[in-house]
């Protein structure tokens, strides 16, 4: 396995992949618990119902498509034939806009789902139906390197859409001139003359850049303002004393590259989030990068301990805004290495309300749950706090027994931890939802009870993620046949972290 594989499959999968735990891969924020299966995602062996000798059906061996993803079916617990009963227009539909802006549990979820190995439905066209649409959401998600991973995996240069999004992956992490050389040799999959000017230029043969570069002027093969920018690109020497170009609406991710090359770098934080991943490079300032870690780990597409490093790498340069909250982590992070209660006690409250006001609270649990644990605090407020943001992490199940205080409302987040909420202990109508949803009653939402009835898991799962965001809105129904459809399909974990995620970090939730 490549080593750049590696380091991928290092980042999204968990510790607890090492004691097979099903479909707990490709947690971006920090290693997970073993997960609680309590339903058939992977189909048991058959048996025999009579004396009969079996059918059996042939399939040429050239009909099965290879499976395509980063982590092993082995280990997500997904069936290989995930997507096989599909429609691919109808999958690309749900991937693109399966909403989990504002779950980490469900965005876990989405990335174990694009990641997968999992064949495609059955033809060309739908597989690369289906491929794209996995590139397409985990580009939208930020996750660029994922993305460039599994184009590479499963053949970059097939054909030129699949290229195109290696492409834009590849300028976006740095890594251009793997594509830039794979262009040169084919040209064919050029997605413009601006790809093949820039990666001409990349690869050293300038006077065939600067030949195509005078076509296009000849033919206008591209716009004014594209033009102007190649010029500048293969031509700095001339253009040294101009005035900055204006600053494009919508640029893409060579165009990008482009204005980076010249040395007129655009801001990031108004482009799309795919964007964020090349302020993670060293030509960025510190606040950047820090910027652009929190924007991409607010969605999981950075890991927590990356998030960390930079919060960690030096001391803050200012105050207000970002440095407070970097500020307000290093005092806390030097608590919690002094080991004194009084000095957690004083800053935990601070840094977690940094945390929540970035919607980082979820990785900062991922981050301190550990630690915390093991620094009993003996002020009521600030031991309540430590224990709700352990029931945060991974390792939820760790902490249930342990509340500080013997409330109702801490008793149900007990049960939920365990997987058995109490109904008379709701304290919310949402908490009233997620107790229905844990009980054997449940009934599974009809959209994803008939695409279970045809096979369909991949989109039954999609669509459950589609009602949890329902749910979470303020629709109690689609809350509750989400949180049942999990169960159904072993999904406990997802459900369990869900739902804890959902009453913890709710207005008032802690």
């Amino acid at each position: 396995m490549p080593i750049r594989r590696v380091m991928i499959a290092a980042l999204f999968l968990p510790a607890a992949a090492a004691a097979q735990a099903p479909l707990s891969a490709i947690d971006w924020l920090n290693d997970r618990g073993p997960s609680v299966r309590h339903g058939p995602v992977l189909t048991e062996p058959p048996v025999s119902v009579n004396a009969r000798q079996p059918r059996i059906d042939v399939l040429p061996l050239e009909a099965l498509s290879q499976p395509v993803g980063l982590v092993a079916a082995e280990v997500t617990g997904l069936p290989v034939d995930l997507w096989a009963a599909s429609e691919a227009r109808t999958l690309a539909q749900l991937i693109a806009t399966a909403p989990v802006q504002d779950s980490p549990a469900m965005q876990t979820l989405l990335y174990t789902l694009l990641l997968s190995e999992t064949r495609p439905p059955a033809g060309a066209a739908a597989a690369e139906t289906l491929l794209l649409a996995r590139l397409d959401r985990l580009l939208e998600l930020g996750a660029t390197d994922a993305a460039q991973e599994l184009a590479q995996q499963a053949g970059p240069t097939a054909n030129p859409a699949r290229f195109a999004r290696w492409f834009d992956a590849t300028l976006l992490t740095g890594d251009e001139d793997r594509s830039c050389a794979a262009l040169n040799a084919e040209p064919r999959l050029a997605p413009g003359y601006g790809a093949l000017i820039f990666c001409g230029a990349r690869g050293g043969d300038w006077e065939t850049a600067a030949l195509t570069l005078e076509i296009a002027h000849a033919l206008e093969l591209l716009n004014p303002d594209q033009m102007a920018l190649l010029d500048r690109f293969l031509s700095p020497d001339i253009f040294e004393d101009a005035p900055p170009l204006p600053a494009p609406d919508d640029p893409d991710p060579l165009t990008f590259r482009l204005y980076e090359t010249i040395g007129e770098r655009l801001p990031t934080a108004s482009l799309p989030r795919a964007f964020a991943t090349a302020d993670l490079r060293d030509i960025a300032g510190w606040k950047a990068q820090l910027e652009a870690a929190e924007r991409l780990a607010r969605i999981g597409a950075l890991s927590p301990n990356r998030l960390l490093g930079l919060y960690t790498e030096r001391l803050p340069a200012a105050s207000g805004g970002i440095w407070d909250r970097v500020a307000a982590l290093q005092r806390f992070e030097t608590a919690l290495g002094t080991g004194s209660a009084e000095a957690v006690t004083k800053t935990l409250p601070v840094v977690w309300q940094a945390m929540r006001e970035a919607g980082l609270e979820v990785a900062f649990a991922a981050l301190f749950a550990e630690d915390l644990a093991k620094r009993p605090l003996t002020d009521p407020a600030a031991a309540d706090l430590a224990w709700r943001i352990r029931l945060l992490s991974p390792h939820y199940e760790d902490a249930a027994d342990s509340a500080p205080a013997k409330t109702p409302g801490n008793a149900f987040l007990t049960g939920l931890t365990h997987g058995a909420p109490q109904l008379d202990l709701a304290p919310s109508p949402s908490a009233e939802a997620i107790a229905e949803g844990f009980g054997d009653a449940a009934e599974l939402p009809p959209d994803v009870q008939q695409a279970l009835d045809r096979g369909e898991l991949g989109v039954a799962i999609l669509k459950a993620i589609a009602h949890f965001e329902s749910g979470a809105r303020g629709n109690p129904g689609d809350l509750t046949g989400a949180l049942a459809t999990f169960r159904r399909l072993g999904l406990e974990d997802t459900a369990r972290r869900a739902a804890l995620q959902l009453m913890l970090l709710e207005p008032g939730g802690t």
